[in-house]
Parts: structure tokens; C-alpha cells; sequence
């Protein structure tokens, strides 16, 4: 019973650090990181232009608060809410650690202009392939991770290869979610 209890204490302490963890580093002065674009705002529809129904290019993408002692980004969008499981749409890594963000239709070259390098997305293609849900509004989650490595990953690692590669070294991440409904 003691371990149960313990456990339960555990799980109690590690969430509500979660959820005052921001707002304490923010009043220590030290900003979360946080990942924006000034194509949709969280929560809201993606354009249709960064959709499989539009030219499906990537949207610009900004952030900040990337914490001391980041050598690489590494970006990863996926889609949960796919019927057979979650379906994978961008796989980017060693972004370099200095970059604020990534500009509207990043090339889906192994190594783009922005700097780092591209990974296999789920329709089997290097960069960005946008949302084209087979019915119903689905949701897409933005979530970028700063690391304390440069990963080295050779170009069409997948969403799999990069999570493991990157385990032990994130030291913040930060999220953006947008919803697309085909019409």
C-alpha cells in the first residue's frame, strides 16, 4: 500500500510541477520556450494553401526562448487523430540552434536552406506533405525540440529513428496545433 501511495505522491508532485513549471521560470526570468506561426494561431484552422487541397507547403514557422546550451532543433509534425494511428507529416532535424524559425514552403531538398536535414514523412517523402484528413477535422501538432547535440542523422531518418536519437538530449520543447477539415 505504501508504494501505491508513494507512487500516487509522485505522479501528484510531477504534474503540478508541470503545470507551475512556466510560470515559474518566467518569474525567474528565464522564458519558455514557445512556437508560433503567423499563418494560424493554437487551436485554429490550418490555411489551405499549407493543405494537400492547396499548393501543401509548409507554413512559416517563428520561435523563442530556445534555452542556453541548444545545439540543434529538431521538428516533428504529426496528426493523432488518423484512422490508422498517427500519420506522420514533417521530419526535420539538426536545425541549427541560432535559427528563430523557418520560413513559408521549405523545400523538400534532403538538406534545405533554412540548414539542417530532412527525414521521411509518412507518405514515404522527404519535408513537409500537408494535412489531407479522409474526412472529418483532424488535428496537427507542431513540436519542436531543442537539443544539446547535433544528431548527425543521415537525410530520411523517420519519426521513429529521430525520437530515438534524440533520447537523453531534449531540453525543451514547445508545441503549436492547428485543425484542417477537408470541404
Amino acid at each position: 500500500m505504501h508504494r501505491l501511495y508513494a507512487f500516487a505522491l509522485a505522479a501528484i508532485i510531477a504534474l503540478t510541477g508541470a503545470l507551475f513549471l512556466p510560470t515559474f521560470l518566467e518569474s525567474q526570468g528565464v522564458q519558455a520556450m514557445e512556437l508560433k506561426s503567423i499563418a494560424f494561431e493554437e487551436g485554429k484552422p490550418i490555411p489551405v494553401q499549407y493543405t494537400c487541397d492547396g499548393p501543401d507547403i509548409s507554413p512559416p514557422l517563428t520561435w523563442s526562448g530556445v534555452p542556453a546550451g541548444t545545439k540543434s532543433l529538431a521538428l516533428i509534425c504529426d496528426d493523432p487523430d488518423a484512422p490508422m494511428g498517427t500519420w506522420v507529416h514533417w521530419v526535420y532535424y539538426d536545425i541549427p540552434a541560432e535559427a528563430g524559425g523557418l520560413p513559408e514552403a521549405v523545400r523538400p531538398d534532403e538538406k534545405p536552406s533554412p540548414g539542417g536535414t530532412h527525414g521521411k514523412n509518412d507518405f514515404r517523402k522527404l519535408g513537409y506533405g500537408g494535412p489531407c484528413p479522409p474526412g472529418g477535422t483532424h488535428r496537427y501538432f507542431f513540436k519542436l525540440y531543442a537539443l544539446d547535440t547535433i544528431l548527425g542523422l543521415g537525410a530520411s531518418a523517420t519519426k521513429k529513428e529521430l525520437l530515438a536519437a534524440m533520447e537523453g538530449h531534449i531540453l525543451e520543447q514547445a508545441q503549436l496545433m492547428g485543425t484542417y477539415k477537408r470541404r
